[in-house]
C-alpha cells in the first residue's frame, strides 16, 4: 500500500515568475479544480521558493494578515520526507509571494517577498511574514470552530490539474470534512474530479459564511489520484490538512507582534485614532491608529479583528515619507466628515492653514478641503479634537482651544466647514492634550483633558450649549504627567463602549486604558511597548 506523500516537490525550470493578482469568476469545469474563482478568494497566495541553480518550488497560502500568510511548513523544508522542520528566522532560499492575482499572466495585485518564517512545532505549519503589508486584499478570517465530520469546504491554490504541469489561474474544489484529530482534518472531494496537487501545498481550506470566508486549514497531504504527472493507477483524492481552528489566536499573536514595537514611539508628534482602512459590517475591529512622526514621516496602524488585548494592531502603512509636509503639522485629528463610513483627518498647519482630508487610507490622502488661510487666526488654535457633538450621528464637529484658553465648537465640520461655530468655556490655558470619545454613552460625545498638573478630567456629552457635567479621573501629580501624547477610541475590543484611552509616555513607552468611564478607569493598564 503506497503511502500519502508531502505534495511540496522541487521543480527545475518550469515555474512561471512571480507577479500580482486579480481574481477572475466563472464555473468549474471538470479538472481536478475549476479553472477560475470569485474575487473574494484574493487572499489566495502563490510561493515561488528558490531559483533555477538551487531548485525550485511552487507552494499556495493564506493571507491572514496584512503582512502575514500561513502555508505548509513542507513548503521549506530540505526533505519533506524525511522531516518538517524549519527554522525560524528567514527563509533558507529567496521566496517571492504573488497576492491577489488569480490569472498569473496579468498584472494586477501584489508581489512581495517573504522575509521571515515562524514554524509552529507540532504540525506541518509555518508564518510567513511579507516585507511589506499587502493593500487592497482582504485576509481570510480565523475562526476557532473545530470542523465537523461531512462539512463543506472549499479549498484554493495554484497546483496543477488534471491537464496542466504549470497552470497559470488560481483553481478551487469543493471538500468535504472525514476524520477529524488533535492537528489535522481530512478531507474527501465533494466537487466532480476534485484533488490536491503539487503546487496546491500550504494552500488554504475555508468556509464561506454568507460571503465570508474563515479559514479552517492548509494543505498538508494528499494522494494526488488524477493529478498531471501523478501515478496513473493511484485514484485515491483525498488529503489531510493542518488544522488552524485551534491555534488561531497563536497566529493572530505572531501576526500582530511586531507591528507597534518596530517603531520609534520617542519620535512621535501627533496621533489621532479612527476608521481610517474601512470598517467591516461583519467584524466589529478595533480603530485605526494614524501618526505622524517628528520627522515629518507618518504612518497607520491598521486595528486588528482579534481579541488580543496586547496586540491591538495588525499592520502598519508608510503614508507619508520622512522631511513630508507633515512635519509642518501643529494639531491633528481624526474622525467622520462624511456619511460615507470612513474616516478622515483635520489639521492646523504651522503656517495657520486649517485643512481636512475628508478620507484617509493606506493609500495616503484624498479629498482636502482648506478652510483656514495662511497666516489666518488659526495660528492660534493649540489644540483641536474631532467628535460627535451635534446630533448628527454620521458627521462629526470640531473642538477648538486657542492659545487664550478660549473654546470653539464648530458643528459639523463636513458640511458646514468653520461657518457654524458655538463659543464655549475660557480660561482653559493648562490643558496639555484632549481627545474625544464615548465614556458615558449620553447622546453627545464627551471630552477627555489631561492638565500639565497631570490631573485627567471627562467633560461629559459635550453640545453647542456647553458640557453636562465633569468627572476627574486622575488626580493632581499623577503619573499622567509624563504623558506625551494621547488619543481616545476603540482600541481593546471593536465598537465596545465605554471608549479607550491610548497614552504614548515620556520617552517612548505605549501603553492604553480599557473602557474608560465617566466614573474613572474601570481596566488595568495594557502595556504595548515598553
Amino acid at each position: 500500500m503506497s503511502a500519502r506523500r508531502p505534495r511540496a516537490v522541487w521543480v527545475t525550470g518550469l515555474l512561471i515568475s512571480a507577479a500580482t493578482a486579480s481574481m477572475l469568476t466563472a464555473t468549474p469545469v471538470h479538472a481536478i479544480v475549476g479553472q477560475s474563482v470569485n474575487d473574494s478568494f484574493a487572499f489566495t497566495a502563490k510561493l515561488d521558493i528558490g531559483n533555477q541553480v538551487d531548485g525550485q518550488r511552487s507552494c499556495s497560502a493564506a493571507l491572514v494578515a496584512q503582512q502575514w500568510l500561513v502555508t505548509a511548513a513542507s513548503c521549506f523544508a530540505d526533505n519533506p520526507a524525511q522531516s518538517l522542520k524549519v527554522p525560524a528566522g528567514a527563509p533558507k532560499l529567496k521566496t517571492t509571494a504573488t497576492i491577489g492575482r488569480a490569472d498569473l499572466t496579468r498584472e494586477t495585485g501584489n508581489v512581495v517577498d517573504v522575509v521571515e518564517l515562524v514554524p509552529r512545532e507540532d504540525r506541518d505549519l509555518v508564518m510567513a511574514k511579507l516585507a511589506q503589508p499587502v493593500a487592497g486584499i482582504a485576509p481570510a478570517s480565523l475562526g476557532s470552530n473545530t470542523p465537523i465530520g461531512g462539512e463543506e469546504l472549499w479549498v484554493t491554490g495554484y497546483g496543477r490539474t488534471k491537464e496542466e504541469w504549470t497552470p497559470d489561474r488560481l483553481h478551487y474544489a469543493k471538500f468535504s470534512v472525514g476524520a477529524v484529530k488533535d492537528t489535522t482534518v481530512g478531507l474527501v472531494g465533494k466537487s466532480d474530479g476534485a484533488a490536491i496537487c503539487q503546487g496546491d501545498t500550504g494552500g488554504p481550506a475555508f468556509r464561506n459564511i454568507n460571503g465570508r470566508f474563515e479559514l479552517v486549514g492548509v494543505n498538508s497531504r494528499s494522494w494526488q489520484g488524477g493529478c498531471f504527472g501523478s501515478d496513473e493507477k493511484e485514484t485515491r483524492t483525498g488529503a489531510v490538512d493542518s488544522r488552524v481552528d485551534d491555534i488561531a489566536a497563536w497566529i493572530q499573536k505572531t501576526s500582530s507582534r511586531d507591528i507597534l514595537r518596530g517603531a520609534n514611539w520617542s519620535n512621535t508628534a501627533h496621533m489621532s485614532s479612527g476608521y481610517f482602512t474601512g470598517k467591516s459590517a461583519a467584524v466589529k475591529r478595533r480603530m485605526d491608529l494614524f501618526v505622524v512622526w517628528k520627522d515629518g514621516s507618518a504612518s497607520i496602524f491598521q486595528g486588528a479583528d482579534h481579541n488580543a488585548p496586547e496586540y491591538p494592531y495588525s499592520a502598519e502603512y508608510k503614508v507619508a515619507p520622512a522631511g513630508s509636509y507633515w512635519k509642518d503639522a501643529r494639531a491633528v485629528a481624526g474622525g467622520s466628515f462624511t456619511d460615507s463610513g470612513s474616516d478622515g483627518i483635520t489639521v492646523r498647519w504651522a503656517s495657520g492653514k486649517l485643512s481636512t482630508y475628508l478620507h484617509v487610507d493606506e493609500n495616503g490622502f484624498h479629498d482636502e478641503k482648506t478652510f483656514g488661510a495662511v497666516g489666518s487666526y488659526w495660528k492660534g488654535a493649540r489644540l483641536i479634537t474631532v467628535g460627535r457633538y451635534t446630533d448628527n450621528p454620521l458627521r462629526d464637529d470640531m473642538f477648538v482651544l486657542w492659545d487664550d484658553g478660549s473654546t470653539t465648537l464648530y458643528s459639523d465640520l463636513g458640511t458646514n466647514g468653520i461657518g457654524k461655530q458655538s463659543q464655549l468655556d475660557k480660561g482653559w490655558t493648562e490643558a496639555a492634550q484632549m481627545s474625544s470619545g464615548e465614556f458615558g454613552g449620553g447622546k453627545t460625545g464627551d471630552l477627555l483633558i489631561r492638565w500639565n498638573d497631570g490631573s485627567a478630567t471627562v467633560f461629559s456629552a459635550l453640545d453647542p450649549s456647553g458640557y453636562h457635567g465633569r468627572t476627574s479621573i486622575r488626580s493632581l501629580n499623577s503619573p499622567w504627567k509624563n504623558v506625551q501624547n494621547l488619543t481616545v477610541g476603540s482600541f481593546a475590543a471593536g465598537d465596545n463602549r465605554p471608549d479607550d484611552v491610548l497614552i504614548r509616555w515620556a520617552p517612548g513607552p505605549l501603553s492604553y486604558y480599557p473602557g474608560v468611564s465617566t466614573a474613572g478607569t474601570t481596566r488595568p493598564e495594557v502595556q504595548l511597548v515598553g
